[in-house]
């Protein structure tokens, strides 16, 4: 599907409507979660209200039917009102899965409750303890028996999966020695949690520096409905893969949103802290590194709305939507690490919100996909160059 791009009002409408709604979950709300290492409910509750988890899902299905764009400034405001979006950004990008791929059946059975907010779908299995970014590597097997697949293996990193209805496995469903490359006979699972909880998944969280509520899952003969299938079966790495360019730029726009808050803050401090009879922000050594990030953050920002209006139009984005991650990414981190040395001690203190944002951000240098892996995409998709690993 086409979709047309946002003018300037409706962009700036966006943006003010997310803070409105941010401005009910301020510092505080963020703070007392993230020493709890607790999920949004609320805020995720509000955002669902407001009908900002549907903007992906068409409208014949009960969302609004919008584009890449749109989520996108979503995911952005959010992040530079001084929230967090880990709850949502998964949400769209995986039900992307559902909506390209998934019969009409699955389509009409879950996404108008997945738009209503009835069901979440938000906890994405891809990643193992063995495998890493090697995702042809991973050795989750689902086998056939007769009307029902059969799971066996261990996922890691698979994030909200305690706060989630359904969940999105990707599962072998051919030996790699049976399958002339290693891509193939891979295949897409819609999870039933509470079915699977019931019957021999089990989900173990890890405590991390910051508050992503992720979680490591073994499967011990876990059965599957067949009907649970999305698309073909052994034909899964290709829809994963298909998903993995909005997930890149949802990630980049959340990345801008940390950049705007972290400039915005570094700028007011400057502005306000006074060292020696002047604010702090009169010294080039204060006022030049946030003058950089924030030029830094808008040249990554047109790179992300690039890679954005390319994926709505149906047009190949890859290059643009990886670049668009590295990007973002490099400048929120840039941001941060300024608005740290901005504050100075004051910086590491909880109220100012620095470092809890800081340890945020630093997260998208690895995730969902490391800075490294891009340049090396780069350098042999984009340059032609020697593949490097």
């Amino acid at each position: 599907m086409v979709h047309e791009q946002l003018d300037a009002v409706t962009i700036t409408q966006i943006h003010q409507s997310i803070s409105a709604l941010c401005a009910q979950f301020g510092g505080e709300y963020w703070r007392a979660l993230d020493r709890e290492r607790a999920y949004p409910t609320d805020f995720v509750n509000a955002m669902t209200e407001a009908g900002y988890l549907g903007v992906l899902v068409p409208e014949e299905y009960g969302g609004s039917g919008q584009g890449i764009s749109m989520a996108a400034n979503v995911l952005e405001a959010v992040h530079a009102s001084g929230a967090n979006a880990a709850a949502l950004h998964a949400q769209m990008y995986t039900m992307g899965t559902l909506l390209r791929h998934g019969s009409e059946a699955q389509k009409h059975d879950w996404l108008p409750k997945i738009a209503a907010g009835e069901v979440r779908l938000q906890a994405f299995a891809v990643t193992e303890p063995a495998a890493g970014t090697d995702t042809t590597s991973i050795r989750t097997f689902a086998e056939k028996r007769g009307d029902r697949y059969v799971v066996n293996g261990q996922k890691v990193w698979t994030s909200r999966a305690e706060h989630s209805d359904l969940m999105i496995l990707l599962a072998r469903t051919t030996p790699v020695d049976r399958v002339e490359k290693r891509g193939q006979g891979l295949s897409v699972f819609l999870v039933d949690m509470a079915e699977a909880k019931a019957n021999g998944m089990t989900i173990k969280p890890i405590r991390t520096m910051l508050n992503h509520a992720t979680t490591e899952i073994f499967f011990d003969d876990v059965e599957i409905p067949a009907g649970n299938l999305i698309g073909e079966v052994d034909m899964g790495f290709r829809y994963i893969l298909d998903g993995m360019n909005a997930e890149r730029i949802l990630i980049a726009a959340e990345c801008i949103g940390d950049a705007t808050w972290f400039t915005r803050t570094s700028t007011s401090y400057a502005k306000d802290r006074v060292v020696f009879g002047k604010p702090i922000g009169q010294n080039q050594g204060v006022q030049f590194p946030i003058a950089r990030a924030h030029a830094d953050a808008q040249a990554a920002r047109l790179m992300v709305y690039r890679a954005a209006a390319l994926f709505d139009a149906g047009e190949p984005c890859g290059p643009e939507a990886n670049m668009a991650k590295l990007l973002a990414a490099d400048a929120s981190w840039k941001a941060a690490d300024t608005c740290l040395q901005t504050h100075g001690g004051f910086g590491f203190a909880e109220e100012y919100d620095v470092e809890r944002k800081f340890r945020e951000t630093r997260l998208y240098q690895v995730a969902p996909i490391s800075t490294n892996l891009i340049l090396a995409y780069l350098g042999e998709h984009v340059l032609g160059l020697p593949r490097s690993y």
